[in-house]
């Protein structure tokens, strides 16, 4: 019971996580702001989801590959965001606004 209560709010959170950061994504102006949304809402709502399914699998090997997907997840989502953020600085993509750079900062 208990279980299927945490189950439940874990992947409920993880959706909205998801659904909000999809609508909020396409209120920003430019590619990096899209980009770090993106990373953050995908990097938050996926955990919340993982959560929610080792919850639902209880105490069973599920639940230890989910553990492993979930720390995956969480160290390959920021790096791909932060890779695809360079990629596109390195290609010439001008964010809006002022920025710092390590040249500028010092």
């Amino acid at each position: 019971m208990i279980a299927s209560v945490l189950s439940n709010t874990f992947l409920l959170l993880g959706s909205l996580a998801l659904i909000i950061g999809s609508l909020g994504m396409m209120r920003f102006p430019d590619f990096y702001a899209r980009t770090h949304a993106a990373g953050v809402t995908e990097t938050a709502g996926s955990a919340f989801i993982m959560i929610g399914l080792m919850f639902a699998a209880g105490p069973t090997l599920i639940t230890l590959k989910l553990m492993v997907v979930l720390s995956l997840l969480l160290y390959t989502s920021p790096t791909a965001g932060h890779a695809l953020a360079q990629a596109a600085l390195i290609d010439g993509q001008k964010p809006l606004g002022r920025i710092e750079t390590d040249e500028s900062a010092g």
